[in-house]
């Protein structure tokens, strides 16, 4: 039986179409599940409060600054290097077959497990450097796990810039790394705030690495220093999910609900700046 493009095509974008749906009707249904049994334990209190009764009271504070406070650190070490490590991947090193490796390792490291990571932090920040189990330990684990991502993603994103906007730049006398800055950066800042983000989201929702680096079982209070452990939103969900008894399940739910809130404000963020950037884009 012989199809005509317009056919095919139609068929292509049936089936595209259905996988869509396949995949987006189960997350709506886990989301939706989780929003109608963790809503009613959503209040102030909740979300400002300390924990008490071992945690089967109160708030989760503790747990949503400490979840911020990795999050922004985990930020400031991985993604200006990130950025740097795409900048130098994309622009600067020569095809070797060195720099064919270093991009092998970096796909590699994207796929190993993120306990992995934990321990190779715990051997090397928490023991060896002596950081003890802190925020600083944390957020360099959680800064390694996520910079193949930031780095892939910001090569891939400069690569994207047509080639004639370094030759313009070039012929009016432009040094490279004032085309770099001043044009391609800009250009690409879309697709790379898009690997930031899924860097970011990644860490704030990881429990291994934070598991052997920073997180406390119960710390009914806020950190002060980097130096200081605290709680954070995956492992505290973890936590009164698997290891207190009679907790009460609205609880669970409503963690899991300010965690799921947390990381798609992440994505809005992400987003209406993409938007942003995209508008302004020359090509």
């Amino acid at each position: 039986m012989h199809l005509t493009p317009r056919a095919t095509q139609r068929i292509v974008f049936g089936a595209l179409t259905a996988a869509m749906v396949l995949v987006i009707i189960p997350l709506i249904f886990v989301i939706g599940y989780i929003v109608v049994q963790g809503a009613g334990a959503i209040s102030w209190e909740f979300l400002s409060g300390m924990p008490r009764n071992g945690m089967r009271e109160g708030g989760i504070l503790p747990a949503i600054v400490g979840t911020l406070f990795l999050t922004l650190g985990t930020a400031i070490f991985s993604v200006p290097i990130g950025i740097g490590g795409g900048i130098y991947l994309a622009e600067y090193a020569a095809d070797t077959p060195l720099t064919r490796a270093i991009r092998l390792s970096i796909i590699n490291l994207a796929g190993v497990p993120s306990v992995v990571y934990g321990l190779f932090g715990l051997g090397l920040f928490v023991l060896f450097l002596q950081f003890g189990t802190s925020i600083l330990a944390g957020s360099l684990t959680l800064g390694i796990l996520t910079l193949p991502v930031i780095i892939s993603t910001s090569e891939e994103a400069i690569r994207s810039v047509p080639q004639s906007f370094r030759v313009v730049n070039a012929a009016v006398g432009g040094t490279k790394w004032q085309g770099i800055r001043r044009i391609v950066l800009p250009q690409a800042l879309p697709g790379i705030i898009t690997g930031v983000i899924l860097g970011l989201e990644r860490a704030a929702g990881e429990t291994a690495p934070i598991l052997f680096t920073v997180a406390a079982f119960f710390l009914p209070r806020l950190p002060h220093s980097i130096f200081d452990q605290t709680m954070a939103l995956p492992y505290h969900l973890f936590v009164i999910s698997t290891q207190v008894p009679s907790m009460p399940v609205q609880i669970q739910y409503g963690t899991a609900l300010v965690l799921i809130v947390f990381v798609l404000s992440m994505n809005l963020t992400a987003t209406l700046i993409r938007r942003h950037y995209r508008r302004r884009r020359q090509w």
